[in-house]
C-alpha cells in the first residue's frame, strides 16, 4: 500500500463535493492512502495563516507600496533554512580541516549555488542574505582554527574581501 506523500490542491471554495472527489480519485483512481492525521484545511485569506510545503511558506502578505491588495508570497521555510544551515555546519566542520581552503569553498559554492538556485523564487532575499552572514562567520572561524597558528588574510585585506575575492566564495 503507497501513502500519497505531500501534495497541495488550491481551491477558492473548499466543500464537501471537492474533498469526496479528491479522496476518490486519490485513493480509488490512484491507489494511494490519505494520511489522515496530516490532511488539513488551510485558509490563506485568513490573518497569520501559512503553508509549508517542499520548502517554502506560502503566505498571504501586504502590498509593498502600501495598496489594500494582498498578495501570496513564497519565502524560503525555516525548516528548509535550518537543514541548509546544518549542512554548511556539516561540511565547513574541524573534521575537514585538512582540506585545502580552495577545494573546501568549491565544495561549499556548489552546495550554496544548488540551494539558491531552487530558492530563487518568490521573496528569498532575506533568506539568502542569512545565509551569507552564516557562511562568511562560518568560514572564518574554519579557517582560523585549522592549525597552532590561526589562518589570517594579507595585511590590509578584510575577511570579506578574501574571502569572496580572492577564494572565490559565492555570494548570494
Amino acid at each position: 500500500m503507497r501513502y500519497a506523500d505531500d501534495f497541495v490542491i488550491l481551491a477558492r471554495y473548499q466543500g464537501g463535493r471537492i474533498a469526496e472527489w479528491v479522496e476518490a480519485t486519490v485513493e480509488d483512481w490512484m491507489g494511494l492512502v490519505i494520511n489522515r492525521e496530516k490532511t488539513r484545511v488551510v485558509r490563506l485569506n485568513e490573518a497569520g495563516a501559512s503553508l509549508d510545503f517542499l520548502g517554502y511558506t506560502f503566505r498571504y502578505e501586504r502590498d509593498k507600496y502600501g495598496r489594500p491588495q494582498r498578495f501570496l508570497n513564497r519565502v524560503p521555510s525555516a525548516k528548509a533554512c535550518a537543514r541548509e544551515r546544518a549542512k554548511l555546519r556539516e561540511m565547513i566542520s574541524a573534521r575537514r580541516g585538512f582540506m585545502p581552503a580552495a577545494v573546501l569553498i568549491a565544495e561549499v559554492n556548489d552546495q550554496v549555488r544548488g540551494w539558491a538556485n531552487y530558492f530563487r523564487h518568490g521573496r528569498s532575499r532575506p533568506a539568502l542574505r542569512a545565509l551569507n552572514w552564516y557562511l562568511q562567520q562560518r568560514m572564518v572561524r574554519h579557517l582560523k582554527r585549522r592549525s597552532q597558528r590561526p589562518y589570517r588574510p594579507p595585511a590590509g585585506v578584510s575577511w570579506y574581501a578574501h574571502l569572496c575575492k580572492q577564494l572565490g566564495l559565492v555570494q548570494l
